[in-house]
């Protein structure tokens, strides 16, 4: 009884992972414009701005650190 419960539930973690991944009937909702990164492209340009006015550099804004060289 005991295996056979493990082979139940290592059933079942394998056969959670089937279903990742975007479907071809499912691109159309993704590629909406509400649903990129920068929904807001004049806010995104904004701060993009903003940032490498304070740090003096350009681009990349996904980490920390400044503009110093000192990270």
């Amino acid at each position: 009884m005991n295996r056979f419960a493990c082979v139940c539930f290592g059933a079942l973690l394998l056969g959670g992972c089937a279903q990742l991944g975007v479907e071809p009937w499912e691109r159309d909702v993704l590629a909406r414009a509400e649903m990129s990164l920068d929904a807001h492209p004049v806010e995104a340009a904004l701060d993009d701005h903003i940032y490498f006015s304070k740090e003096a550099t350009s681009g990349g804004r996904g980490f920390g650190g400044g503009g110093c060289g000192c990270n």
